[in-house]
């Protein structure tokens, strides 16, 4: 197999790949894309040194055709000229300068034939050769076009990945701090809220039931101290004795 079949194969193998469903078979298609990526980075720069030395032999092979083109012209040239001066060598009835001039006429054509089949052998060679440069141009174009649709892909798959792990990033960070969870830190820093607002409550009311207490407790002195006095005061006669029901003073 020739170097630029193998060209051709290559680029016909890698512009045929069908991504969609390489994404579909692979494990980790990121990892899979980035692989990709290199691999036809690689191709593609192995196919450009590749064509670059195809199309260098190309133009050296049309070089090559024109300076025989040319040569061609120029034999014929110097065989005429040659012909043309046997024949005046001949006229003026010099036989040996015509014969050798007639030599140098022969010549000059096989010359000029052997420049008529160059040019004639390889006008198909060249033809060929441009055809086969012209379908490994267009083949690393499309692998071009290949390697940035990959590029392209493994963008757009980094992003969704990293947007799918900032939602869920966001919704672990929402599930942490549901106010409705009994056991997230919010409900039990509301629950001892309202342990220490009843406890507060409680204490109140524990205070307000002694207040009241002692100003019964006051209430029952006070009648106590007034019962002594008046005692006092009846001992010593300073009170007289209340009267009967229906009894009217004089």
């Amino acid at each position: 197999m020739t170097e630029k079949q193998t060209i051709l194969g290559r680029i016909g193998q890698l512009t045929r790949a069908n991504i969609n469903a390489l994404l579909d078979r692979a494990e980790d298609p990121e990892k899979m894309l980035d692989q990709l990526v290199r691999d036809y980075t690689n191709s593609i720069a192995e196919a450009e040194t590749a064509i670059a030395q195809t199309i260098g032999n190309l133009r050296l092979a049309e070089a090559d055709f024109r300076e025989d083109q040319t040569a061609v012209v120029e034999w014929g040239n110097k065989a005429a000229a040659a012909s043309a001066t046997a024949d005046r060598k001949r006229a003026e009835g010099n036989t040996a300068d015509a014969e050798r001039f007639d030599n140098l006429a022969k010549l000059a054509l096989s010359k000029q034939i052997g420049f008529e089949k160059e040019v004639s052998d390889a006008a198909p060679m060249i033809a060929s050769q441009n055809q086969t440069v012209d379908k490994l141009k267009s083949g690393l174009a499309q692998m071009k076009d290949r390697l940035n649709e990959l590029k392209t892909k493994r963008d757009q798959l980094i992003a969704r990945a990293k947007t799918a792990q900032a939602q869920k990033q966001v919704q672990d960070a929402v599930g942490r701090i549901d106010v409705l969870d009994p056991t997230s830190e919010l409900s039990r820093f509301e629950d001892q809220v309202r342990r220490e607002e009843a406890q507060a409550a409680g204490q109140a009311e524990i205070a307000a039931s002694s207040l009241d207490a002692q100003f019964e407790e006051l209430s029952a002195s006070g009648a106590e101290i007034e019962i002594e006095a008046r005692l006092a005061a009846l001992k010593q006669g300073q009170i007289a004795p209340a009267q009967q029901p229906g009894q009217i003073t004089s």
